[in-house]
This record gives C-alpha cells, structure tokens and sequence, in this order.
C-alpha cells in the first residue's frame, strides 16, 4: 500500500513556517516513516501532482501565482491546512492593502530606485489587489496559527492527520 502523500509550500511570507518544520529536526523522521513529501521548496517537483493527501500551505494570497497554486493545490489534494499566520489571517504580507497596487509598485520600483527605474513586469507575478488569508481563495480544513507555528504543533498536526484524527491542538496554538 502506497504511503499517504503530503506536499508543502509557501505564498507570500518569509519561509518561516517552512523553516519551523525543518526545526523540528529528527522528529520529522516519524513523519516521513508515515507518509512521501511529494512537493515542496525542497523537492524537484515543478508542477503539485495529483491525489496528495494533506497540503500543507504558508503565506497569504497575494499574486496571480499564488492564487493559482492555492487553487491547484486545493483541487488536487483531500486536506488543505493554513500553516502559520500569514495564511491564517493575512498578517505582514496583508499590511500593504491599504496602498493602492499600482502605487505600491511605483514608489519601490520608480520613486525608491536609483537604477533601472520602472515596474517589473517579465517574470514577476501580477500582484493582486489585496493579500488576504488562505480561506478566502480556497477551503482551508485547518488553521495552525504562529509566526511560525512552534515544530511540535505543525508535527502534531501532520501525525493527527496521517493517522485519521481530527487535529487536537488545544492550547498548544497561539498567534504571533
């Protein structure tokens, strides 16, 4: 029998969640004993295959890109869980919203520039309007709050799930 499929990645945010995982150190052997990282920042995965378990997603919605693979990753996947709070509320990625987009972009890339004025555009996800938490774009099974999250909670939560149970993380969660 085929080992549970588990695939990670991360939106808007600083890659914190993704490093309080790897924190967890050798306890995420238990983990991998259980079920297959099949995408993530770390595996050579270019495109989220299908029939994946428990996605695991960081980060806010804040571009095209990032809406676009929340949605695959939703679409191809049983659980979604909203790790850390950038996915859970917005948090920083979330504080430029009261700027207009394209003002936004003007005062970094043109007014903050010295060199190479202009907005970017080739390869540069087209931001949205507004970053905003995971559960606006897509259904979010569940919310682990932390920025990050502490590595016993996000190893709590993937062996809660691997093993058929609801995530009990109590008092072991808290924003911030």
């Amino acid at each position: 029998m085929d080992k549970p499929k588990i695939g990670t990645c991360w939106l808007d945010g600083c890659s914190g969640c993704h490093m309080s995982l790897l924190d967890a150190d050798e306890a995420i052997i238990g983990v991998l004993k259980k079920a297959d990282i099949v995408f993530g920042p770390l595996v050579d995965a270019q495109e989220w295959p299908v029939g994946v378990d428990v996605a695991v997603i960081e980060g806010a919605v804040s571009s095209q890109d990032d809406l676009k693979l929340a949605r695959t990753a939703r679409a191809r996947s049983k659980v979604v869980v909203a790790l850390g709070d950038c996915a859970v509320t917005g948090n920083v990625p979330s504080m430029r919203n009261g700027i207009p987009t394209r003002k936004l972009l003007e005062r970094v890339f043109v007014e903050g520039s010295t060199e190479g004025r202009g907005v970017p555009t080739d390869g540069v996800p087209a931001l949205l309007k507004q970053a905003s938490p995971l559960q606006e774009a897509i259904k979010v099974d569940v919310h682990v709050p932390g920025c990050p999250p502490k590595p016993g909670a996000i190893l709590q939560v993937l062996t809660d799930l691997l093993e058929g149970r609801e995530p009990g993380l109590g008092g072991k969660l808290r924003f911030g």
